[in-house]
């Protein structure tokens, strides 16, 4: 009986290491933060790398928004991605995925900042002006799955105090950090969210566009941007994948074009950094305080089942923050 159980499992590690084939493509996912061109043109560069240095045959993958992204990782048409932190919390929850580093900037700093814009020309000068005018101005929202477009606004700006864009706004559109930035040039829209790295990128196409607008609120720090796999990818093709993003930049000849790459073309990159899931526990919270604001007024549920939904998010928000703790002290 002993003898069988150890051929059984023979057998059963032997096929487990067949079916774990290391692929020959790799599909390379991006978030639809500007234009499929424009995207196209700034990632090429570092996936001709990556090709180059893996073995594999990578190709890009591109979404009309985040979710499209989401929804090709969680049925295995996408094997990494880049991500805003609330697209990867999506993605890790609903698409088997993991973080395994992230951006930093081009000064070595990590995270980045939302924004909201105006036209130069526009009487809006600072938030209080916004808040004060209800009903007054039209809004360029983000993509609902954006970080950056659409959750830190919507809980710094809007769930703190005490707004819903839908009722505070005459209009509210949906769309990419681009189609914001042209909306607002053009006075399509009177304000819209965007962040400060689309911004730079913006410039670095657009310097007389740029110069019509102006920025009235600035979030936070968020947590620099993350790079996600599929968790079931061939252990082989992860190994060469994190080495290729963590030395890009830092070793071999190339280095120093390699740098320049990720500040110039990335728009206002720096190194790749070594990172997991833990980085977005501090989005995740403020997805939580974010809903549990919503629920604090919301008027279509009883009390009951007000109080029970806000203890399932306390619950949560505690085991979040005890986690957060331990990180800090090691």
């Amino acid at each position: 009986m002993k003898r069988l159980a150890i051929a059984v499992l023979a057998v059963l590690l032997l096929c487990s290491a067949a079916m774990a084939k290391e692929p020959k493509e790799i599909r390379f996912g991006v978030i639809a933060t500007d234009n499929t061109s424009f995207l196209k043109k700034q990632f090429t560069p570092l996936v001709d790398a990556m090709a180059k240095s893996t073995g594999y045959d990578v190709k890009l993958f591109f979404a009309s928004d985040y979710t499209g992204v989401i929804e090709a990782m969680r049925f295995k048409k996408v094997d990494i991605g880049w991500f805003g932190n609330k697209s990867a919390i999506a993605a890790v929850d609903r698409a088997n995925a993991e973080v395994f580093c992230k951006i930093s900037n081009k000064d070595d700093s990590d995270g980045y900042h939302s924004l909201l814009i105006t036209h130069v020309d526009s009487p809006l000068n600072s938030l209080e002006d916004l808040l004060k005018a209800p009903g007054k101005y039209t809004f360029g929202n983000g993509d609902p799955q954006s970080t950056s477009g659409n959750l830190i606004p919507s809980y710094y700006v809007f769930a703190q105090n005490g707004i819903t864009p839908n009722k505070h706004f005459k209009v509210v559109r949906n769309a990419n950090h681009e189609t914001n930035a042209l909306a607002t040039v053009n006075k399509q829209v009177d304000v819209a969210t965007n962040n400060n790295k689309a911004l730079y990128r913006f410039n670095k196409r657009w310097p007389e566009k740029r110069k019509k607008i102006k920025v009235i609120w600035t979030s936070p720090v968020i947590p620099s941007d993350p790079f996600c796999w599929r968790s079931d990818l061939d252990p082989i093709a992860k190994r060469k994948i994190k080495k290729f993003f963590l030395d890009f930049g830092r070793k071999g000849p190339n280095a120093e074009a390699e740098r320049n790459t990720l500040a110039d073309t990335m728009g206002g990159w720096g190194l790749f950094m070594d990172s997991n899931n833990d980085q977005l526990l501090t989005v995740r919270q403020l997805v939580l305080f974010k809903d549990r604001l919503k629920l604090e007024t919301s008027r279509n549920l009883s009390e009951k089942e007000k109080k029970q939904r806000i203890a399932e998010i306390d619950k949560k928000l505690t085991e979040i923050s005890k986690r957060v703790a331990e990180l800090k002290r090691n």
